[in-house]
C-alpha cells in the first residue's frame, strides 16, 4: 500500500496534449480504473502498432480527465524510432484507415471538401509538423475550380494553409484559418500540430486523432484561441504527434528508470547486486509498470521521501522545484530532424490516401517527396 502525503501541488500539474496520458492521471488522482462517462478501448496487433479508442461522452467526464468531450484515438508505435522502413509503411496504412473511418463515423462522405490546416512554427523544427506535412499533402481545389474535367474519380476537393505562428504573422491563427473557411466554404477542416507528452517513451512514437478541435500551443503553456466547431461552424478534426516533454518529465522518468533498474538486479539471482551495468541485464521495454519496481520500503532505501511519492506526486514536486529557477525545459530529442520528416511523411502519405480513394499504397509515394 503506497503512502499518502499532505502535499499540494496542484499549481505545479504537468501538462499533456494526448488524452491517453489525461485518462491515465485521473485514474491515479481518483484511484477509480473507471470513469463515469468515459470509455476505453485498446487494440495490439502483432506489427507492433497499439490503437486505443477513447470516447467522452459528457461534460462532467470531460472535467474529470480535463479533455474535451468527444473521440480520441491513439496510435502508439514504440520502435518508431528505429527508421524500420517496413514498420513505417504499416504505420502509415493504420494511420490512413482510422481517419478514414474517423471520417465516415463523422458522416464526412467523399463530396465533402476538406482544408487542412498546418499549424505550427516551420522555423522552429520540432514545432514545424503542421507545415510539414503540408508540404507533402495532395491538394485539389484548384483543380476543382479551375479545370474540373482533369480530376478524375475518386479524388476529394481539398486545400492546404500553414499560417504560421502568432509571433510570425501578429495575427491569431484562429483568426486566419476563419477568414479562409469564410471564403473557401470547406465542409470540414484537419488541424494538424505537434503535441506535448508526459511520458518519455511517448516522444515521436505517437500519433493522436481527435474530433474535439485543437488549442495551438497549449501543451507548452501558449494557450491560443481554440480552433475548433463552435469557432468555425463546421467539424475540426485534429492530429497530433508529441514532439516534446517538459525537464520536469524526463527527470521523473529517470527516477522511475533507476529504481526499476534497481529492482532488475535484485531479481537477477544469478548476478550480484553490485553488478549494475545495463549492458548485463536483459533488456527491459518500457514503460516500467508498478510490477517492476521495487516495495515501497526499498524505494524508500533508493531514493528517500521521493522514492515514496505516486508518479503524478513526483512530476508536481519536481515541477515545483524547477519552475522557479527557469530550468522547467522543453526538451525534443536530437534526432528531430530525421523524426520530424519521417512522421510528416507518414502522416501526409496516410492523409492522401485517407482523402482521396484513387490513392493507395502502391501509388501513394507519387504524392510526396
Amino acid at each position: 500500500m503506497a503512502e499518502t502525503h499532505n502535499i499540494d501541488l496542484s499549481g505545479y500539474s504537468v501538462r499533456t496534449d494526448l488524452a491517453v496520458e489525461a485518462h491515465a492521471m485521473a485514474v491515479e488522482r481518483t484511484n477509480e480504473s473507471d470513469i463515469p462517462g468515459v470509455f476505453l478501448q485498446s487494440d495490439d496487433n502483432e506489427s507492433g502498432i497499439k490503437v486505443t479508442r477513447l470516447s467522452v461522452q459528457s461534460e462532467e467526464a470531460g472535467r474529470q480527465i480535463g479533455k474535451l468531450p468527444g473521440n480520441y484515438i491513439t496510435i502508439e508505435v514504440p520502435k518508431l524510432r528505429d527508421n524500420d522502413t517496413q514498420l513505417e509503411m504499416a504505420v502509415e496504412k493504420r494511420f490512413a484507415k482510422e481517419f478514414r473511418r474517423f471520417l465516415e463515423e463523422l458522416g464526412l462522405t467523399e463530396d465533402k471538401r476538406a482544408l487542412v490546416v498546418g499549424l505550427g512554427n516551420w522555423n522552429v523544427t520540432p514545432d514545424a509538423l503542421g507545415p510539414m506535412v503540408v508540404e507533402n499533402l495532395l491538394v485539389t481545389r484548384h483543380l476543382f475550380q479551375l479545370a474540373p474535367e482533369t480530376v478524375g474519380d475518386g479524388y476529394r476537393e481539398v486545400s492546404a494553409l500553414s499560417p504560421g505562428v502568432l509571433g510570425i504573422t501578429g495575427i491569431e491563427t484562429s483568426e486566419i484559418v476563419f477568414g479562409v473557411v469564410e471564403k473557401s466554404k470547406p465542409d470540414f477542416v484537419i488541424a494538424i500540430d505537434a503535441l506535448a507528452s508526459r511520458a518519455l517513451h511517448r516522444v515521436n512514437t505517437t500519433i493522436q486523432i481527435a474530433d474535439t478541435g485543437i488549442h495551438p500551443g497549449s501543451g507548452v503553456g501558449n494557450k491560443r484561441k481554440a480552433i475548433d466547431k463552435h469557432t468555425l461552424g463546421i467539424p475540426v478534426i485534429s492530429i497530433g504527434v508529441p514532439t516534446v516533454v517538459f525537464a520536469s518529465t524526463i527527470v521523473n522518468d529517470a527516477i522511475t528508470y533507476i529504481m526499476g533498474h534497481f529492482n532488475q538486479s535484485m531479481q537477477e539471482s544469478s548476478r550480484p547486486f553490485n553488478r549494475l551495468s545495463a549492458s548485463s541485464l536483459p533488456e527491459r521495454k518500457e514503460p516500467y509498470t508498478e510490477a517492476d519496481l521495487p516495495g515501497m520500503e526499498q524505494r524508500k532505501t533508493f531514493m528517500g521521501l521521493v522514492g515514496t511519492l505516486s508518479d503524478d506526486e513526483k512530476r508536481q514536486l519536481i515541477s515545483e522545484v524547477l519552475r522557479p529557477l527557469g530550468q522547467e525545459l522543453v526538451v525534443t530529442p536530437k534526432e528531430v530532424d530525421d523524426f520530424m520528416e519521417g512522421i510528416s511523411n507518414i502522416v501526409a502519405q496516410g492523409l492522401n490516401s485517407a482523402l482521396h480513394r484513387a490513392v493507395n499504397q502502391d501509388n501513394v509515394g507519387a504524392y510526396t517527396h
